[in-house]
């Protein structure tokens, strides 16, 4: 499946538009615990550890959206977004969303 943060194809011809798909990972507070326990890892102001997990939700959230694409009949998705957010768990914890949305298309291949 194309993935692309573009709204079109180059050269191909999008035959129909299936409509917004997404897909969200949410870190749980134990990675912010993680990455304060790790923070040996911080070599030139980064943690690979933090960075490692980053990454993991923001392929699990892309999977989830072309998992979703997919169902829909759709080749390609367009348009792609990537957000983070951090959302308060209300008893002075913090969790981590990342989220991918995008358009499910049909394009002539």
């Amino acid at each position: 499946m194309l993935v692309s943060t573009t709204p079109n194809i180059e050269g191909k011809k999008i035959v129909k538009y299936l409509g917004l798909v997404s897909g969200e990972a949410i870190m749980g507070a134990n990675i912010f615990k993680d990455f304060f326990a790790g923070i040996r890892d911080i070599v030139g102001g980064r943690s690979a550890t933090y960075e490692k997990e980053l990454r993991s939700a923001k392929d699990l959230a892309i999977e989830e959206m072309v998992e979703q694409a997919r169902r829909l009949g759709a080749n390609a998705v367009l348009g792609v977004d990537l957000d983070y957010e951090t959302i308060s768990t209300g008893s002075g914890g913090n969790m981590l969303m990342v989220s991918a949305s995008g358009t499910a298309v049909k394009y002539e291949e």
